[in-house]
């Protein structure tokens, strides 16, 4: 069985080609990319022929995305792409006042954290938001927090500024800068990283002492040297959830 599952991020679209059980093959394009690259991409990294792809499962948090990319697949491999949260159902009970509010992929990363890591539980996702989401002790997806990811800060700087520049961010070279660039990466990086670790100590002191912490996203290998209390670094939480609901489903 070869399964293509797909994460429609607001910055990403990634891509996880699962053989059996084993995640063989991951590759990202922006999410802006046009419908003629965004097939050529395809192409390149899944083969030209339909058979390679028997199943494909997508979590979104993009729909006007979702609906291009479902009649592209839909064209390439005769699949219909099926939609976590539409079309299959995510099975962690949401504790939202508004359970539609939470976005799909903050939910499939509840299961999976649940399934493969155990609860209690919370996910620091440093992707374009930072967000943290709690699964409680009873594996019920709690709530969480949202904060504007490093990158939206970066780039609200250089947008509300007159003279500050665009930064890419990577490691400041110390930690008090000595020139614009490393003052503002020193300010990413530690702004961030300390923020990581109050609101896990947070987390602790107020719902369990012995929750894990996992950490996904673009920046989540960065951020663990950096952060005291993330436990556990897995880029690929999303896909692995959505392999793991196309087992359940």
């Amino acid at each position: 069985m070869n399964l293509l599952t797909i994460d429609i991020g607001n910055t990403l679209i990634t891509f996880g080609m699962f053989k059996g059980e084993k995640l063989v093959k991951v590759f990202r394009i922006n999410t802006d990319a046009n419908a003629r690259n965004l097939k050529a991409w395809l192409k390149k990294n899944t083969g030209r022929r339909a058979d390679k792809v028997d199943y494909i499962i997508i979590c979104s948090v993009v729909p006007k995305k979702t609906v291009a990319l479902q009649q592209l697949l839909k064209q390439l491999f005769k699949i219909k792409a099926k939609v976590a949260g539409k079309y299959i159902r995510i099975p962690i009970r949401n504790l939202y006042k508004k359970p539609q509010q939470v976005g799909k992929d903050r939910l499939v990363n509840a299961y999976a954290c649940k399934r493969l890591y155990g609860a209690p539980a919370v996910i620091v996702d440093f992707g374009t938001a930072t967000t943290f989401d709690y699964i409680n002790k009873k594996g019920q997806y709690a709530g969480g927090i949202i904060a504007p990811g490093i990158e939206i800060s970066l780039d609200a700087l250089f947008k509300k500024t007159a003279l500050l520049p665009k930064v890419k961010m990577k490691a400041p070279g110390a930690f008090l800068g000595k020139s614009t660039v490393d003052s503002i990466r020193s300010g990413a990086r530690y702004g961030l990283s300390y923020m990581c670790d109050a609101l896990i100590q947070d987390f602790k002191r107020r719902y369990a002492k012995d929750l894990k912490v996992i950490a996904t996203g673009g920046l989540a290998v960065f951020f663990k040297k950096r952060c005291k209390h993330i436990d556990i670094v897995d880029k690929n939480l999303t896909l692995k959830g959505l392999k793991l609901l196309y087992g359940k489903n």
